[in-house]
């Protein structure tokens, strides 16, 4: 039985006519709540639940229906009737064309399956030995009293691994600061595109939109520079995820295109680096926050190795590292807002949804709200032990989402997130200095705004 056949398919509204979710009020004059969004959008999505469970915005002249409650989140992505779509996925095929992140129906379904051999759990052991590696390098290469720029490093580091274990790309390094800057520029850019729809206005030269046009061809011709490194290695190469997407199939039986390469590549790039680069600056914040937290990880990673670097077989005997690493993935989201659009008209919860409606959900806001969270906005990693976790809602925690779109690199995620925060933590004590700042910068993706930290040995 499928984790899906387990939960129960969403109930009927009942009898009586169907609801019309209420219109939040405010906003301004023609940009409607997209200010609220650009202004302050955290905060914004946040006290959305107050005026309900779904809710209507407006998105400039577009009206968009938010959906606050996590049941009802959760029922909207396992129903047919919501696909990938709306303001955030239109933005992002800019950046990641049609590949498994943005396609729906036969397309997609090809492409998964196309996709998840290379993500089974018993895979993941093999490619932990290129995650150990590239974690302890990280740990080699910072310098007593000298400052770090966390984010970059994590970043660097989860580049690496994503090229070297799934595509072979061993001059990645060379390749992996120029991929993080492009994304950087690429993501506020998409951000603002996202929740401000004036499409000719970014198409005048200046320049922010020149700075994020160079960023997106720089970023498109590094993906096509590491196909065309495989290409040229011929037969006999490395039999990696990169592989079976060249010698892939459609359903006529002939090769796929190379831009359908290419777009998986992006996507694999973007997913595998981005999220947990942003997830660890995010981690070791916390952890700097609340030493209480840093101190029982270390002693527990210490207890385990005895001083030398953890090894994947050592990932099940660390359950406060897994609950370190949980926590920091609710509090702090790298992912935080996603869309979806309705392909028929259709209720959900008892409001009627129009067909062809935007839909607007944050993992952001359901992950910190109080209605499912006690001490939400507190740092608590015990919650995540079994006595505790039972009592979260259903979908009020979702990292990877659910459902046929749940993230087929989650195991991959979660074992590169638990060794270099196991093998960084306990050999480097972080502090800030004057340049940190910890505050958030809102992108596609958040992250510290400048987590520059001095690094000593323990």
């Amino acid at each position: 039985m499928s984790v899906e056949s387990a939960i129960p398919a969403p109930a009927a509204s009942g009898p009586g006519p169907l609801r019309t979710p209420i219109l939040v009020k405010g906003g301004a004059p023609l940009l409607g709540h997209a200010w609220n969004l650009v202004r302050d959008p955290l905060g914004f999505l946040s006290a959305l639940r107050d005026h309900g469970d779904l809710v209507r915005i407006r998105l400039g002249p577009r009206t968009a229906y938010a959906v606050c409650d996590p049941e009802l989140v959760g029922a909207m992505l396992k129903r047919p009737e919501f696909i990938v779509g709306g303001p955030l996925w239109d933005t992002l095929e800019v950046l990641l064309g049609k590949g498994v992140a943005t396609s729906n129906g036969k397309l997609h379904r090809r492409q998964r399956r196309m996709m998840q051999p290379a993500f089974r759990p018993e895979r993941i052991a093999d490619y932990a030995r290129v995650m150990e590696e590239e974690a302890r390098a990280t740990a080699a290469r910072w310098r007593p009293g000298a400052t770090v720029d966390v984010s970059a490093e994590m970043f660097r580091t989860a580049v690496r691994i994503v090229s070297r274990s799934l595509l072979e790309v061993e001059s990645i390094g060379e390749k992996a600061d120029r991929v993080a800057d492009s994304l950087h520029t690429v993501f506020q850019g998409l951000y603002r595109r996202m929740v401000l729809s004036v499409g000719p206005l970014y198409r005048v030269p200046t320049p922010a939109n020149r700075r994020f046009e160079r960023a997106l061809a720089d970023l498109h011709a590094l993906v096509d520079e590491i196909i065309a490194e495989r290409r040229s290695a011929g037969p006999g190469g490395p039999d990696d995820l990169l592989a079976e997407l060249l010698r892939a199939t459609d359903e006529s039986g002939a090769p796929i295109a190379d831009q359908e390469i290419h777009d998986h590549v992006v996507s694999l790039v973007v997913a595998g680096a981005e999220n947990v680069a942003s997830t660890l600056a995010w981690t070791f914040q916390l952890l700097i926050e609340h030493p209480e937290q840093e101190r029982r990880l270390v002693e527990e990673v210490n207890s385990v190795a005895g001083g030398r670097a953890i090894t994947f077989a050592d990932l099940g005997a660390l359950p406060h590292l897994r609950n370190v690493i949980t926590e920091a993935m609710r509090i702090r989201p790298a992912a935080w807002i996603f869309t979806r659009r309705s392909v028929a008209e259709t209720e959900l919860g008892g409001y009627r949804i129009p067909r062809g409606a935007d839909l607007v959900y944050s993992v952001y806001a359901m992950q910190r709200d109080p209605r499912s969270f006690e001490r939400h906005l507190e740092f608590d990693p015990d919650r995540w032990n079994p006595e505790r976790a039972g009592d979260v809602p259903e979908f009020a925690m979702m990292p990877f989402s659910v459902g046929n779109r749940k993230c087929p690199g989650d195991h991959f995620s979660l074992a590169e997130l638990a060794l270099i925060l196991g093998t960084v933590a306990p050999r480097w004590r972080l502090a800030p200095v004057a340049e940190t700042d910890t505050g958030t910068r809102v992108g596609i993706t958040l992250h510290p705004k400048r987590l520059v930290l001095r690094a000593e040995p323990r």
